[in-house]
């Protein structure tokens, strides 16, 4: 498996015949509206630009994946374009598909067995408290391909003990998580603080890749201050904090994704909270 990270949360995951453009956010430096309400640092984003890999890696895509929709700096009106231009399919969870049908994507839904895959719709808290309600529901995914180590891509996230137990029942190979302990300069972090990580690498024997850093105002967690705190913490042989561009190999196959591992739970559907946050989203 090789994950080719672009920026922020965008990445190509490459499983062999399957390469999956990961929430694609293509817009030039300022494309989109600063996300920061208080403090210094309020920026239009993205504020980096896509690095000088992103046409190659892109022309490779044989399909999306969404983790959620509605939130710009994981698909943008360019990243909707360029899908469209090229007619792939997109695969999404049953929360974001609608949504994602009105932009004019062509949508599947991610269950066990799309693509041939093992596979799971994992829920995720995008904030604690009343803040991740107002953020809206969240998904992550679990995909096993065969003769591939086994990824769960937690979406943007905090810690909780379902997120928790989901990786020890799942017990993946690699975990992909956003590491910006995003704030909007106002209320809580809405993604993994650096010592909820630190928590997450303990707990599981995973190679870990941490995303979503430096490209979006409200992320202040650097590459540096992470590489650093896992370095003291004795887990910096297997986290991984790539720079834009960056392609990360892993080997092995996942002989461990039977069936018993993959939840069949049907994933809340969340209507109300949806509608909520969609109108809030109208006036942003």
């Amino acid at each position: 498996m090789k994950l080719h990270q672009l920026r922020n949360a965008t990445l190509l995951l490459d499983l062999g015949v399957h390469k999956l453009l990961v929430d694609p956010v293509l817009g030039d430096v300022g494309a989109f509206s600063a996300f920061k309400m208080l403090g210094g640092g309020r920026r239009r984003n993205p504020i980096v630009p896509l690095p000088d890999e992103a046409p190659a890696l892109l022309d490779q895509a044989t399909a999306v994946l969404i983790t959620h929709a509605h939130h710009v700096d994981h698909l943008d009106p360019d990243g909707v374009a360029w899908i469209l231009e090229r007619g792939l399919e997109v695969w999404a969870s049953e929360l974001d598909a609608p949504v994602l049908r009105k932009k004019g994507l062509d949508v599947k839904l991610v269950v066990d067995g799309f693509l041939g895959m093992r596979a799971e719709v994992v829920p995720a808290v995008h904030g604690p408290g009343i803040m991740g309600w107002l953020m809206g529901p969240v998904t992550g995914f679990y995909l096993a391909s065969p003769g591939q180590p086994s990824v769960y891509l937690t979406s943007d996230a905090v810690l909780t003990d379902d997120l928790l137990a989901a990786v020890a029942r799942l017990q993946p190979d690699v975990i992909v998580a956003p590491a910006g302990a995003a704030n909007f300069g106002i209320g809580p972090d809405i993604l993994f603080s650096v010592d909820e990580l630190v928590t997450l690498s303990k707990s599981c024997s995973a190679e870990l890749v941490f995303n979503h850093l430096e490209a979006v105002d409200h992320c202040p967690t650097t590459r540096t201050q992470l590489r650093e705190r896992m370095q003291a913490e004795g887990l910096a042989e297997r986290t991984h904090v790539p720079a834009d561009g960056e392609m990360l190999s892993f080997e092995g196959s996942d002989a461990r994704a039977d069936e018993s591992r993959i939840s069949a739970a049907p994933v809340p559907r969340h209507q109300f909270q949806k509608w909520v946050v969609n109108q809030v989203a109208k006036v942003m």
